[in-house]
């Protein structure tokens, strides 16, 4: 199940964005719980200098509850938790000329896809967060047909 709180009060789409995050869940076989949460730039931020030590807002931070790589740690039930700025996603899609709806959807695939253990440290890695990314956005595309 995804949970998604709106933070801000202010996202226009939350059914569709719900519909296409669980569809996108589905599709990956992800079975652990994820909260999806909307927040602010200024809530970012925040979050972004104590936890990573960068004092500027981003776009998305993802917190996993599991390592995959790490057997020793038991499987949970919650996968973890992804956050938004939709501050951040509003620029970014004006910059990349997608509505915010697209920009919001794309970084909630990076955000999961982050929780599932994956980085991008190389080209070669950030070919799965590409894929996952245009599912995500292949989803929104028949929501919306």
């Amino acid at each position: 199940m995804v949970e998604i709180l709106d933070e801000t009060r202010q996202y226009p789409a939350l059914e569709r964005l719900q519909r296409c995050v669980d569809l996108f869940v589905t599709q990956e076989g992800i079975t652990q719980d994820i909260t999806l949460i909307l927040v602010d730039d200024a809530t970012i931020h925040i979050m972004n200098r104590q936890d990573r030590d960068v004092d500027a807002p981003t776009d998305v931070l993802s917190y996993p509850l599991h390592d995959p790589e790490d057997a020793s740690m038991p499987v949970v039930g919650h996968l973890g938790d992804v956050f938004i700025s939709v501050d951040t996603a509003a620029r970014q899609a004006r910059q990349y000329q997608l509505s915010l709806e697209q920009e919001v959807l794309f970084l909630a695939a990076h955000g999961i896809t982050h929780l599932r253990g994956y980085d991008h440290p190389t080209e070669e890695a950030w070919q799965t967060f590409n894929q996952a990314q245009k599912r995500m956005l292949d989803l929104l595309a028949n929501q919306s047909a």
